[in-house]
């Protein structure tokens, strides 16, 4: 997994860019190698907002893209909430493909043994005798 790291307006250290590598090290083993996460930081202006330290991730994965945002007092506290998030939707992304995987294969081999003659709504035609 590729990752890229901004900051807007905000200073991007070493220590932060290790800390995200392993906070991520079990989503990068569930995703593609060519898969592309953008984290961009950066610190609200609004000086009546608590939560100013601000966390926005972007996957992108082949065909879907998976998207989080937190906010928090704490930069290193937002990227753990933008990493958890991250990690939920992975995880349930890869649970959805993984069950459509599983129902067309029992799909293809009920057809297969020969119970499928219902399939998609086709009900065997009427025998008609003749009159």
């Amino acid at each position: 997994m590729q990752i890229e790291i901004k900051g807007r307006n905000v200073p991007v250290d070493d220590e932060l860019r290790e800390h995200v590598g392993r906070r991520l090290n079990k989503v990068a083993r569930q995703v593609s190698d060519l898969a592309r996460l953008e984290i961009e930081i950066f610190k609200e202006p609004n000086p009546r907002v608590a939560a100013c330290q601000v966390a926005e991730a972007t996957l992108y994965l082949k065909g879907v893209t998976l998207r989080a945002r937190d906010a928090s007092p704490e930069m290193v506290h937002s990227l753990n909430l933008v990493v958890d998030e991250l990690a939920r939707q992975v995880k349930r992304h890869r649970d959805k493909r993984r069950h459509r995987r599983e129902a067309h294969a029992a799909a293809l081999e009920r057809r297969a043994n020969g119970n499928g003659e219902a399939v998609r709504g086709l009900a065997p035609a009427p025998s008609q005798s003749p009159s």
